[in-house]
């Protein structure tokens, strides 16, 4: 199997900012203050210079041009050459911010942060400009965000607690004008705690593919047996709802990622306790691996933001490029 690693060895010299306490407020005062999650009240900030070469669950995502890419890293976002360079910090702040999504003409970037006092997802320019809330969720998690192919739409995982804290998911839609959003795929019942999510556009934006765990009964279980055909790749119709699985077997299949040219879709499977990179030709069905040597997937535990880190084709869908080892990397997917 032809791999490399793309060439993304980051030394960031980032600054980190880091809470310092200070004297509390006076009663009076405190009732006057207003939270905010990047300037709590009652708290400095200083910064602290660190340098990284390695990241752990990062997200990344690649620009329409094909020249840019962006990622996640420690709850920041960054942009940067996709041949490598000198990263610009485009998110920060003690806010936690992740799983950058570029729009389809590039100009916009999708993104989750909890700066409005829960996860949501939130839009900015591909500078980092003009930060606006899209979802106004504040109970439910929003995150996972992905672009219809005309730019007007954004599908994302809305998650629900039952009686425990675990819960499932359902397959969100909103206007990037804003709105409540609609449900595409709902959860089945209310008691229902089985994994549901990582929502993406098809290339052709007439379907979305997600992730469901497929196991029979509504009540989560730990420790399940990610050898065996625990999760499902679905496909829902935006024309007639119709529901179809996409990829499927043993070791399952998770992080749906259709290329740019609709015609491959790429996804995590577990062998053993190794997580493997797949590649599946959508009209012969036809299942290759690329790749073995991915971080463990989540399939066997809870996972709220995605089973695996988001992953991203190049423009020419010839390359898949991933999180793995610490590293941003990249392989041939043909």
């Amino acid at each position: 199997m032809a791999r490399f690693a793309l060439a993304l060895a980051m030394s960031l010299a980032c600054s980190t900012s880091v809470l310092a306490q200070t004297a509390a407020a006076p009663a009076d005062e405190k009732k006057d203050e207003k939270w905010d999650v990047n300037a709590p009240p009652g708290m400095t900030t200083r910064k602290v210079s660190i340098a990284v070469d390695e990241g752990s669950w990062m997200n990344v995502d690649v620009a329409p041009d094909g020249r840019t890419i962006a990622f996640d890293l420690l709850g920041d976002i960054y942009t940067m050459p996709i041949e490598g360079g000198t990263p610009t910090r485009i998110a920060e702040g003690l806010a936690y911010e992740h799983q950058p999504r570029f729009s389809p003409d590039g100009s916009r970037i999708a993104f989750v942060s909890d700066r409005g006092g829960g996860d949501n997802i939130w839009l900015m320019n591909r500078d980092g400009s003009g930060k606006v809330q899209l979802s106004k969720e504040d109970f439910r998690l929003l995150n996972q965000p992905s672009w219809s192919p005309d730019g007007q739409y954004i599908v994302a995982k809305k998650h629900f607690t039952t009686g425990r804290s675990l819960g499932t998911g359902e397959v969100w839609m909103y206007h990037v004008s804003g709105g409540a959003g609609v449900p595409l795929v709902k959860k089945p019942n209310e008691r229902h705690q089985k994994e549901l999510g990582e929502p993406i556009f098809a290339a052709d934006g007439k379907s979305v593919f997600y992730t469901r765990n497929v196991t029979p009964g509504p009540i989560f279980e730990y420790a399940q047996d990610s050898n065996t055909d625990l999760f499902h790749i679905e496909r829902y119709d935006l024309a007639d709802g119709e529901i179809s699985t996409a990829a499927s077997g043993a070791g399952g299949a998770v992080r749906p990622t259709p290329s740019p040219d609709g015609t491959k879709l790429a996804y995590v499977r577990r062998e053993g306790a190794q997580s493997k990179l797949y590649v599946k030709d959508l009209a012969s069905g036809t299942e290759k691996k690329v790749y073995d040597a991915l971080d463990q997937d989540v399939q066997e535990t809870w996972a709220v933001t995605g089973v695996y880190p988001n992953m991203a084709w190049t423009r020419d869908s010839k390359d898949v490029i991933f999180w793995a080892g610490g590293k941003l990397r990249r392989v041939g997917g043909a």
